[in-house]
């Protein structure tokens, strides 16, 4: 499976301009304007939450359920996220935050180890894809630039044409980078909107393809899976295209979209609808299987993650899903017992589960047994930062990014 996948591009979700609201609107606010009932479900409301780290563990070693541990390192970063999974990566031996200047920081000592001014447009996704970080240009010139992740160095540029105007990445395979992008008029002004292959090679322009009038180049999640491009947007398209021909394979409307990343398995699209989860083959659009959450519940984002799906749903609870089937491998109420929020990212190291979630009060990022769902611990910076934490992970440490703050933690 190709890396990049369920990226977003467009910042103007719901979720996040709540995340976006700032300053003296307090969060007691936010939560009654925004969010409804709903989002009050998923953060848990005034419940308790798992105590906080002591002292570091010895030899950065992970610890003991219970323990939240001390950051092995601390940074504060340019970073300028908008809470999506795509914003902050871990490669190369570096750990990289969306933001301007992109800045790469060693993920052994936290010591910066380059600065990109212009680098990339602030909460853009930073696409991995055959080595290669690719990102929408901070310039604003319409081109779309890859760098290598360990060095900053520039690798690659494409134009799409000077026709459409700043072509944005939604999703990269080993041979080609797709974007989409406004189409300009005479007068400047843009109705319509492109989408397009660039060969990551050449930089050459593959195919392009013209989308419905209607349909809007923000708000688009993307994933590669073989010969399939897919891909949601804020009009509640669920579309399939030819990756060799951009030609549309099949397209459907959804009942309900999440505003996060869906995941592909093999032949199969997994989306998060509401109350259900559902999975399409990618072939022809026909529904596989489908899992439905208690009545008022609604599934969040899913992970992915060494062939088991991940899910939390805002009732607190946490499952595990064979993608493949849709059987349930087991559920833990372990968050709604601790009082935790709900998470909406995960990585993975050995056999513990990493989640983030979203606003600050109870949540951060959670530690769970990989194989019960079991709460292990709740990493927590205290600091009232109203953005979404995030985290990524480069097999030995586990990297928390929230707000400005960036922290390395034991695995």
């Amino acid at each position: 499976m190709s890396k990049g996948l369920g990226t977003t591009v467009g910042r103007s979700s719901r979720r996040r301009i709540l995340r976006m609201a700032g300053g003296g609107i307090t969060m007691a606010a936010l939560g009654a304007g925004l969010t409804g009932c709903e989002d009050e479900l998923a953060t848990g409301g005034e419940g308790s939450t798992p105590p906080p780290g002591s002292a570091s563990p010895e030899n950065g070693k992970a610890p003991a359920d219970g323990k939240a541990p001390e950051p092995l390192w601390t940074k504060s970063t340019s970073a300028q996220t908008y809470g999506d999974n795509d914003e902050l990566v871990a490669v190369d031996g570096v750990v990289i935050a969306s933001g301007d200047p992109l800045a790469a920081f060693d993920g052994a000592t936290g010591e910066e180890r380059w600065s990109l001014p212009d680098g990339a447009v602030p909460g853009a996704p930073l696409l991995l894809g055959d080595g290669t970080l690719y990102l929408e240009s901070g310039k604003y010139d319409g081109s779309v630039a890859g760098y290598v992740p360990g060095s900053g160095k520039e690798s690659w540029r494409s134009r799409l044409g000077k026709e459409y105007r700043q072509p944005r990445p939604v999703a990269v395979d080993a041979e080609q980078v797709y974007v989409i992008a406004e189409i300009l008029e005479a007068d400047g002004s843009s109705h319509t909107n492109v989408i397009a292959a660039l060969n990551s090679g050449t930089g050459k322009v593959a195919w392009k393809e013209q989308r419905d009038l209607g349909t809007e180049q923000n708000g688009v999640h993307a994933a590669v899976q073989g010969r399939y491009l897919v891909y949601t947007d804020f009009k509640n398209n669920l579309t399939v295209r030819d990756t060799a021909t951009g030609k549309q394979v099949w397209t459907q409307k959804t009942t309900k979209t999440s505003y996060g990343p869906f995941v592909v398995h093999q032949d199969l699209v997994i989306v998060p609808q509401g109350q259900r989860l559902q999975a399409f083959a990618l072939s022809d659009g026909s529904e596989k299987w489908s899992v439905r959450a208690e009545e008022f519940t609604t599934f969040r984002e899913p992970t992915l993650l060494e062939d088991v799906l991940y899910i939390a749903d805002s009732a607190r609870t946490l499952w595990a899903v064979e993608p493949g089937t849709g059987k349930k491998i087991w559920q833990s109420t372990a968050l709604k017992d601790a009082g935790g929020q709900v998470p909406r990212q995960f990585v993975k190291v050995g056999g513990t589960l990493f989640g983030a979630t979203d606003l600050d009060k109870q949540g951060g990022i959670h530690a769970f047994d990989a194989k019960n769902g079991g709460l292990r611990w709740t990493f927590n910076d205290r600091s009232g930062d109203y953005h979404a934490w995030l985290v990524a992970t480069d097999g030995k440490r586990v990297f928390a990014l929230h707000g400005k703050k960036l922290h390395a933690l034991p695995a």
